[in-house]
């Protein structure tokens, strides 16, 4: 009898998280909440899809291209989809994996014998695999591709100057350069370029005639987009940054309704229209995770609570009540994207928006995922919104000391060049009475004192403000270097005069 009744409770538990999880979803209410939810954060414009099994059941726009002016964003409209590009570039060198033109745990130096990591170990022993995880043991090294266009045989030369941020393959740290150098693999290994590649053979046979690899076939184009940030508590429009210097890491800009198309290929296991472009085995190891991923990444976690959180080849890995969850986001300079996979529920959203790191994305993603399990309503929106308010509120609070004492030194002796060898030239100078500094070609604007030898930078967008810049006296009366970004910049000694 026990034994009956227990299979008895089973499957009324079953059956019952069936017919939830069955239930139709209210997507009258669901646009209500998004259009609430756009104009609680501010956000100028924003599209959201919604796919299940192989259909497109939402896919709206909301707002505008650009605040001030009438267009409106529609699910065509073009957005940066940011770092999400990176699971197509995986993708991509899944292909060639099938091909057996490639494999995963193949070594770079034997792809690209010039290249170096100023580790011997990990120059030696660096897989593809490594590429597609972020796990080469190098911090970031946006620095590389941020402020400028430097070519990428000049970006991998610099790479053996990087100090390494942890031992190889130890841990987790997110790495741009690194799918830059995947996608030089695909190039080399496939003899076309990454975006023809990507063209022909993910965008082609998906269907995505509204997706285009690289920001520079972007600009003037029609129903684009234009980036926001929120400057003095104030929205306001800001330069289309390029990234195609990293192109494979992020540079593809789409439209909601053609990353339904990506959300449907992925959830149909590498199918498209009955062919399927990646190999069981293969997709299997795409979405297999490899490295525990810093839970820190995304506060939105420490609401939804995984049991795990782990990277697999450009893709999140994470659960959330029982389901597994596939996810990315992307950030580009004014520019957001995410997209939440349930695979066991063949159900996925993507949302797109114009606002820089608008973090209501990850409430729509739970909102999608608590619709498809058949979860009680919570209101995500606002719970983040409270949530990264405190987290603004702690970040204000930082304030210079009111008794802050003073720049040790007189300020024209903290003036001078200051180089890296993998990141380059940092110039501070003397103007109007105060510090200004410039990495690169990139005004980083005046240096505030902050407290002995410390600065911040307060230079208007797109240069990066509220800088800590910190320089470290030579003990003589001079100063030796400074830091900024996390790089120590060595001061180059100035020339002496002819027979000086």
């Amino acid at each position: 009898m026990i034994r009956r009744l227990n299979a008895l409770v089973a499957l009324l538990v079953v059956c019952g998280g069936s017919l939830r999880a069955q239930a139709a979803p209210d997507l009258r209410a669901f646009d209500a909440y998004v259009e609430q939810a756009v104009r609680d954060w501010r956000v100028p414009g924003l599209a959201i899809a919604v796919v299940q099994d192989d259909s497109i059941v939402f896919a709206k726009g909301y707002g505008v291209l650009e605040l001030g002016k009438p267009g409106r964003v529609t699910e065509h409209t073009r957005f940066a989809i940011g770092s999400t590009t990176k699971a197509m570039t995986a993708a991509a060198v899944g292909m060639l994996v099938d091909e057996g033109k490639l494999r995963f745990d193949d070594r770079v130096i034997d792809i690209f014998p010039e290249f170096r990591l100023s580790d011997p170990y990990a120059t030696r022993e660096l897989t593809v695999r490594d590429l597609l995880t972020h796990r080469s043991g190098l911090g970031s090294t946006d620095l590389l591709w941020a402020f400028g266009e430097m070519p990428f045989a000049e970006m991998m030369r610099r790479l053996r100057y990087v100090r390494p941020a942890s031992s190889f393959r130890s841990q987790f740290a997110y790495q741009n350069v690194m799918y830059a150098v995947a996608g030089e693999v695909v190039a080399k290994v496939s003899g076309m370029p990454w975006p023809e590649f990507t063209r022909t053979r993910i965008f082609g046979p998906l269907g995505m005639t509204e997706s285009i690899p690289l920001v520079a076939e972007v600009r003037g184009l029609p129903n684009v987009a234009t980036p926001h940030d929120i400057i003095r508590d104030t929205v306001r429009p800001v330069p289309m940054r390029s990234t195609d210097g990293v192109a494979s890491a992020g540079s593809v800009y789409s439209s909601v309704a053609d990353m339904a198309k990506w959300m449907r290929f992925i959830l149909d296991s590498g199918r498209v229209g009955g062919k399927q472009l990646l190999k069981p085995a293969t997709f299997s190891e795409l979405m297999t995770p490899q490295i525990r991923a810093a839970a820190s990444t995304y506060p939105a976690l420490t609401l939804s609570k995984p049991h795990g959180f782990s990277y697999s080849l450009g893709w999140f890995v994470q659960d959330y009540q029982g389901d597994v969850v596939w996810m990315h986001t992307g950030s580009i300079n004014g520019m957001i994207a995410l997209v939440g996979l349930l695979p066991d529920r063949r159900a996925g959203v993507f949302v797109l928006a114009n606002l820089d790191h608008a973090e209501l994305r990850h409430a729509l993603m739970y909102r999608v995922f608590d619709i498809y399990a058949g979860n009680p309503p919570r209101d995500w929106s606002a719970e983040l919104k409270d949530l990264f308010a405190r987290r603004g509120a702690r970040a204000r609070a930082v304030t210079r000391p009111p008794n802050a004492a003073p720049p040790s030194l007189p300020l024209d002796r903290y003036a001078g060049t200051y180089v890296d060898s993998a990141y380059g030239t940092l110039a501070v100078t003397v103007a109007n009475g105060g510090l200004r500094a410039r990495f690169g070609t990139e005004d980083l604007g005046a240096l505030e004192p902050w407290e002995y030898e410390s600065f911040r930078s307060v230079g208007p967008p797109p240069a990066p403000g509220r800088t800590a810049v910190t320089f470290v006296p030579d003990g003589a009366g001079a100063v030796a270097s400074v830091r900024v970004f996390g790089i120590t910049f060595q001061r180059v000694a100035a020339a002496r005069p002819p027979g000086g």
